[in-house]
């Protein structure tokens, strides 16, 4: 069972310290799971164990100080299985919790803006929704972007699918940037984006309900690598 979050371990630095090191772990990740407060309480330690590379922090819901809470206890957990942390909007407490990085979207503050409160030994990745944004976006300055959402899902409300196609164009023109297909991704899903090009993808719902997280952790991440986890991922 995860342990509560607790508010103690707040402006903990938890994460690796050099920018060159971050993103070499993101060049070499896969599964990136995304969760508000409870989805992380829920089911981090087991996608953790199952193998995510990244972990986001996404919650519109919380106060700073929920946040703060959440976050830090989140990083510290991450940091003990070797995978990032990212936060969600919130370039100020990712540095304050020790963040590895921050995410933004298309209706956020810009990438650079991000970039310059963050500094430049942390991640900063962007959202994207078209195949223009996933263009734009891999020349932003951003260290990743997300291509989707795929499919309809309601973590993205009132957003349509993009389908296939984003992904299929990310696969062909998008080199050197990692990118992530985002949207729908599931287990009845995965498959597709995979034979579409996506070597890397982001999964919110597939993970943060599931009975084990863990086993559907490395199945997700398996489908995206044609095989398991390394040898020494998942140990605490």
């Amino acid at each position: 069972m995860v342990a509560p979050i607790r508010a103690r371990h707040a402006c903990q630095t938890v994460g690796v310290d050099s920018g060159a090191e971050r993103r070499a772990r993101l060049q070499d990740a896969h599964l990136y799971f995304v969760a508000d407060r409870a989805g992380l309480e829920r089911a981090l330690d087991g996608a953790l164990q199952g193998g995510a590379d990244l972990v986001q922090l996404r919650d519109k819901t919380a106060d700073d100080d929920a946040l703060v809470a959440a976050a830090a206890w989140a990083a510290e957990r991450c940091a003990a299985h070797g995978a990032l942390f990212i936060l969600n909007d919130r370039p100020d407490l990712a540095v304050r919790v020790g963040a590895d990085g921050v995410h933004v979207g298309q209706d956020d503050m810009p990438v650079a803006e991000a970039r310059a409160i963050v500094g430049d030994d942390r991640i900063v990745g962007l959202s994207t929704h078209s195949i223009a944004q996933a263009d734009a976006g891999a020349v932003s300055g951003a260290d990743y972007i997300a291509v989707g959402p795929v499919h309809a899902t309601p973590t993205k409300e009132g957003r349509p699918a993009i389908g296939l196609d984003p992904v299929r164009h990310a696969a062909a023109h998008v080199h050197g940037l990692p990118w992530f297909a985002i949207g729908g991704m599931e287990p009845g899903t995965i498959g597709a984006a995979a034979a579409a090009g996506a070597t890397r993808a982001v999964v919110v719902r597939a993970i943060a309900h599931a009975s084990d997280p863990e086993a559907v952790t490395r199945a997700l991440r398996a489908a995206l690598t044609g095989g398991a986890v390394e040898a020494g991922r998942g140990a605490a």
